[in-house]
């Protein structure tokens, strides 16, 4: 960490800024899982509606991502980090007072839309706040705030159900997600915008429209960047919910590991992704980003199929939950700097929305597909080739990419987007880490 000795102090309140949102985000979106018993038995609803509920959020917060980006390019990074985080901090704390499964599935999806946006807007905020020789640790950091704040998540749910009913600590728990609206104070008065580039257009002053932007991410110079971006998306996110889906299930229906459900296993895995941010924090600044993300891909393809291939007890998985975790959070710990240097200002928040979640949309098919190629094969055997399939297609798009390390990313310029070298890129050994 002595690179954060290196940073101003306007870059760490920045940082922290983010990381906050971050964590606070993961705390209100990560709380449902553990209240879904609650809802069970208090509303009688049926599993699928509870699992109806938390894919509502996840699609929500996919086109959040995307409306985030736009947002961001349109009012500043600040103004839409602020939104956001009121917004899913807002319709966090209504859902207490939801009184059938309709009114929860609406306003979990309404949630979600605000969750989506806060990392968009937060990531962009970051990324052309933060030193270059440092964007990649800073990036990383704060998406290790994902495992702070599931962590958070799980001990807030033990001291509110130790202490209140539970036909009613849900509620409590959800009302409690209103203060992290209490950031946006702290935002208001410390962190800065970013200086943005002055208009060049007939008319100085006017802000382009909303679908101009969005259209922007498809102009010639740039389309390359956002159809390789959006398959690199796509990739990392199937890969992960290829594992996380169809994982547990294969371990406990077909190995019948019973680890899967203790306290054990889930703090393994917590730690697994705090460590596996940070790991890929500093790496991806030393070897830079396509590198990284090869890596953590390869690795990722690697120890799935050592898990559905290899005769393991409890005692194994737990062990070969904590590498799976390590590798699983070092791809989505890189994409924020990555993508981030792909795009120049004008549309650097509707690509990042973009390429970020589009994948988290279409990679939905990977857990379908799994179902269905089980119908024909091994469950392992099916998640092993989707796994595979899915991290193959990030190393494939990462290598279609340039390395961007160290870029002064507001001078980026469309030559990121052709595949060639940027004369924006700082060649000086300090851009490297």
């Amino acid at each position: 960490m002595q690179w954060y000795g290196d940073i101003s102090q306007s870059e760490r309140r920045t940082l922290w800024s983010c990381f906050s949102g971050w964590a606070l985000d993961a705390i209100d979106t990560q709380v449902f899982s553990l209240v879904i018993s609650a809802l069970l038995a208090t509303w009688g609803i049926s599993k699928g509606q509870a699992g109806l509920i938390g894919g509502a959020t996840l699609v929500a917060g996919s086109l959040g991502g995307l409306l985030g980006g736009i947002l961001s390019d349109r009012i500043g990074r600040v103004r839409a980090l602020q939104l956001t985080v009121v917004w899913f901090s807002l319709f966090t704390f209504l859902s207490a007072f939801a009184q059938n499964f309709e009114q929860l599935l609406a306003l979990k999806a309404l949630q979600g839309l605000g969750f989506g946006g806060e990392w968009t807007a937060g990531a962009v905020l970051l990324s052309e706040t933060i030193n270059a020789r440092h964007r990649g640790k800073a990036m990383g950091v704060v998406q290790s705030a994902w495992g702070f704040g599931w962590g958070g998540a799980v001990l807030l749910y033990t001291i509110v159900f130790s202490w209140v009913s539970p036909q009613w600590a849900w509620r409590v728990v959800f009302a409690l997600g209103l203060l992290p609206a209490l950031l946006v104070l702290y935002l208001r008065r410390n962190v800065e915008e970013p200086p943005r580039p002055k208009a060049t257009s007939a008319q100085p002053g006017k802000k382009p429209g909303v679908f101009a932007i969005a259209a922007g991410i498809f102009d010639r110079s740039v389309v390359r960047t956002t159809l390789v971006g959006g398959v690199i998306g796509l990739g990392a996110h199937g890969g992960y919910h290829a594992i996380t889906t169809w994982l547990p299930t294969y371990l406990k229906t077909e190995r019948h590991l019973s680890v899967l459900g203790t306290g054990g296993y889930l703090a393994v895995v917590i730690v697994a992704f705090i460590t596996g941010c940070f790991v890929s924090a500093w790496l991806q600044d030393r070897i830079g980003r396509r590198l990284n993300v090869i890596f953590f891909a390869l690795c990722c393809v690697v120890t799935v199929n050592l898990y559905v291939f290899l005769p393991i007890g409890d005692t194994a998985m737990l062990i070969l939950s904590f590498p799976l975790g390590l590798f699983s959070a070092g791809i989505p710990a890189t994409l924020g700097a990555l993508f981030n240097e792909l795009y120049p200002q004008g549309v650097r928040g509707t690509g990042v929305g973009f390429c970020y979640n589009f994948g988290r949309i279409v990679s939905a098919g990977f857990p379908v597909l799994i179902g269905h190629m089980s119908g024909s094969m091994p469950l392992g055997a099916a998640i092993g080739i989707d796994a595979g399939v899915a991290y193959g297609l990030v190393v494939i798009a990462a290598l279609l990419l340039p390395e961007t390390r160290g870029r002064r990313i507001d001078a980026a310029t469309a030559s990121a987007a052709r595949g060639g070298s940027s004369s924006s890129a700082d060649p000086a050994p300090a851009a490297r880490g």
